[in-house]
């Protein structure tokens, strides 16, 4: 079984990786336009905080070195997405993107991290910060409903990528199924 699940939990990192590079046409033409247009930063800032906090999860829990590896990945390509945000974005939007990144990207994730390393040992604080995980996790899958106010505003799908839709979906599918395997509530609940 144990064969099993890590060959299930490479083709989740082959997936996950998948989701995290789906946006990077958005981003190229974010680049070559000069401007962040109708796109909303919020998708790629909550990306970055789960990825963080699974990547310190994977860390603290033994065995999860998959879950690690694959969200260090995402939080250096959801970093790059959102510092390329901020350079092309109108000032009123790098007003707003920085404050989120300040409180969402910083300040939660160190008080989240230091209040379990501080305030639990062992299996506590494995516990604590994979609740924490799994409950913003399900919080982030809604973060695409802000590009789905985009897509009714514009009357179009172009702000609402095919292939991040088509790797999510994939992705739910196989972290759920490796969640299954290794008997990991957390990842399970969450659909890492």
């Amino acid at each position: 079984m144990e064969d099993l699940s890590f060959i299930i939990g490479l083709i989740g990192n082959v997936i996950s990786v998948l989701v995290f590079l789906s946006p990077a046409s958005t981003f190229w033409r974010i680049v070559k336009n000069g401007s962040t247009e109708e796109f909303d930063s919020l998708p790629y800032i909550c990306t970055l905080l789960g990825s963080s906090l699974w990547t310190y999860y994977g860390v603290v829990k033994p065995g999860e070195i998959l879950v690690a590896t694959v969200n260090g990945f995402g939080v250096l390509v959801e970093a790059i997405y959102v510092a390329l945000f901020i350079f092309y974005a109108n000032k009123k939007m790098k007003k707003k993107t920085g404050i989120l990144v300040g409180i969402l990207n910083v300040g939660f994730p160190a008080a989240a991290i230091l209040g379990t390393r501080i305030a639990l040992e062992g299996e506590a604080q494995i516990d604590s910060i994979g609740f924490v995980c799994a409950g913003l996790n399900i919080i982030m899958y809604g973060s695409p409903l802000a590009a789905m106010g985009t897509v009714v505003k514009t009357k179009s799908v172009e702000y609402m990528p095919f292939f991040l839709s088509f790797f999510l979906f994939l992705n739910g599918g196989i972290w759920a199924f490796y969640a299954f395997l290794v008997s990991d509530l957390f990842l399970g609940v969450s659909i890492h």
